[in-house]
């Protein structure tokens, strides 16, 4: 049981650091903007090349996970990720380089995901075998660190620390952190939750798929595409937050660009509650009505963002923004992992089908943006939670029976 709870522990870690790292560099944007002097269908642009890459990372991380297993996947692509950011932010201060952003955003971005794709399924894995929902919780350890990165962000732009200070910092200490908790992560890749004849703990990867067909087999599966749908619209209205919040409310709202990074905080603060509460919540309702009361508060608060002048009622309609953000992406990979023979597959797809609205979000926002407004397109956003709220009764929990080395249920 002591391993199992080190384990847990470092996937907290793991999510943290993600968390900081995409806050800290999403908190500095109205300085990137400023520092290229770029319009918003640049920057849309610039955004977009962190989808890409991480839509490259996620076609490829059940097949890497498989190789390398989780410890060795999240040490090599956390650096990896690293070293992307650094780039970036070398790009935003030397010349800046527009195209050496850019690249350095897509080595973070396949960074990330793989180590996304990984955290996630390695969560799912402990969360089955510890038989309670931390998925949310795992979830809130995220949102917690971009409170923290956002928060960073603030505290450098308003004492004027470089952005290049600030984010190679962030870079070394997420590397050195992963490094030192993924001792406590097995090092088996998750592609099922397989109880060992030996530590009796549940590990992940005794039975991978053989073959690439078989992990592709499955986008096959209209249950899987349909949480993909689920998680698509949500992690549109949570990666707009990311990528647009902080100049929407200085462009929108006539705020300055520190309160364009405290309104980011104040999202992400709100997802961070969302998640810790969800746990009780979802254990009560279940998978389904929380799904359809998400999508109704981050409705609520989009449209109280986007159509009321008034920036204090603003950041209110952030708070439900933010509230009704939190649990689809958690949700969503939980539901994927619901067959823990194929895991790692499906949370993969999912989160694939996720990420292209971070794909298709950045220069689709800015593009139309550009045209009619930074808040106006953001109800493009609006129509992608009504899908995932339509879509939510995919996510419905399975049948299970009871484990047989006991202390969880399995499919």
């Amino acid at each position: 049981m002591h391993q199992l709870h080190c384990w847990r522990n470092a996937i907290f870690v793991v999510f943290a650091v993600c968390g900081i790292s995409l806050a800290s560099w999403v908190s500095r944007l109205p300085t990137v903007r400023d520092a290229l002097d770029a319009d918003t269908a640049q920057m849309g642009w610039l955004i977009f090349s962190l989808s890409v890459g991480s839509i490259i990372g996620l076609l490829g991380a059940s097949h890497i996970l498989a190789r390398l297993g989780a410890r060795g996947t999240l040490r090599v692509f956390m650096t990896l990720s690293s070293i992307g950011l650094f780039v970036a932010a070398l790009g935003a201060s030397i010349g800046p380089s527009y195209l050496l952003i850019l690249l350095g955003l897509a080595v973070f971005g396949v960074g990330f995901s793989i180590c996304d794709v990984t955290m996630n399924v390695s969560g799912a894995a402990n969360e089955q075998r510890l038989g309670t929902n931390l998925m949310p919780l795992f979830h809130a350890s995220f949102s917690a660190g971009t409170m923290l990165g956002a928060g960073l962000g603030w505290l450098a732009e308003v004492t004027g620390v470089p952005l290049f200070i600030h984010i190679t910092v962030i870079a070394v200490a997420m590397t050195a952190t992963v490094l030192h908790v993924s001792r406590a992560i097995p090092r088996e890749s998750s592609h099922g939750i397989i109880p060992t004849t030996t530590a009796g703990i549940a590990i992940v990867g005794v039975e991978p798929p053989d073959t690439w067909r078989t992990r592709l087999a499955s986008w096959r599966n209209p249950r899987i595409l349909l949480i993909g749908l689920i998680v698509l619209g949500m992690a549109f209205a949570e990666g707009t937050a990311d990528d647009w919040l902080s100049l929407a409310a200085v462009d929108g709202h006539g705020l300055s660009k520190a309160n364009g990074a405290l309104v980011f905080g104040i999202f992400v603060t709100a997802m961070t509650i969302g998640r810790i509460l969800g746990v009780r919540v979802l254990s009560r309702f279940g998978r389904v009505p929380v799904l359809r009361a998400s999508a109704l508060s981050a409705l609520v608060g989009m449209l109280m963002f986007i159509f009321i002048p008034v920036p204090q009622l603003a950041v209110v309609g952030v708070i439900f923004w933010g509230l009704g953000a939190a649990l689809g992406f958690p949700v969503g990979m939980s539901a994927a992992a619901d067959d823990p023979k194929n895991a790692a597959a499906n949370v993969s797809v999912v989160a694939t089908i996720g990420y292209c609205a971070f794909l298709i979000g950045p220069p689709l926002i800015g593009a139309l943006g550009h045209a009619f407004g930074l808040l106006y397109a953001l109800l493009a956003v609006v129509l992608m939670v009504i899908v995932s709220g339509i879509a939510s009764s995919a996510a419905r929990e399975p049948q299970r029976r009871e484990s047989p080395v006991g202390g969880g249920t399995l499919e």
